[in-house]
């Protein structure tokens, strides 16, 4: 990456410390910037505040989860139009279903296959860029 090229920003939403630190590394190996958040109320004030790129949202959070953390993302008018991956542990269709109707744009299950998820970041910021032109 070259200094006039700003660096991808992701907004990385996990309360598990091992799995957020493991998945900032992975991340930022690859040339992202990675923004932690421990909780939904965290992920509304950091998103809001540092407006990322995409947010990859971990469910299954203390407080507000990030089902919660999702719709109010997808209401507030700043934040609307960032890219939301749900990451979670359980696989089941309804799971999926549920994420999509919060409002998320795409669905990974944990672990967390960094290959799949790198292709899925790509997608939804390229998709991204040809809609609002960033």
């Amino acid at each position: 990456m070259t200094d006039s090229a700003p660096q991808t920003k992701l907004l990385l939403v996990e309360d598990n410390e091992m799995n957020r630190d493991m998945l900032t590394r992975r991340l930022q190996r690859r040339g992202f910037q990675v923004i932690p958040a421990l909780d939904g109320e965290a992920a509304l004030s950091v998103a809001r505040e540092s407006s990322p790129d995409l947010i990859l949202m971990d469910i299954g959070l203390p407080g507000k989860n990030g089902w919660d953390a999702t719709r109010s993302l997808k209401h507030d008018p700043r934040t609307r139009q960032i890219p939301i991956v749900a990451l979670t542990a359980h696989a089941l269709s309804s799971d999926r279903e549920q994420a999509l109707a919060a409002g998320c744009d795409a669905f990974e299950t944990k672990p967390v296959e960094i290959d799949r998820l790198l292709r899925t970041i790509e997608s939804l910021l390229s998709a991204r860029k040809g809609t609002y032109g960033i």
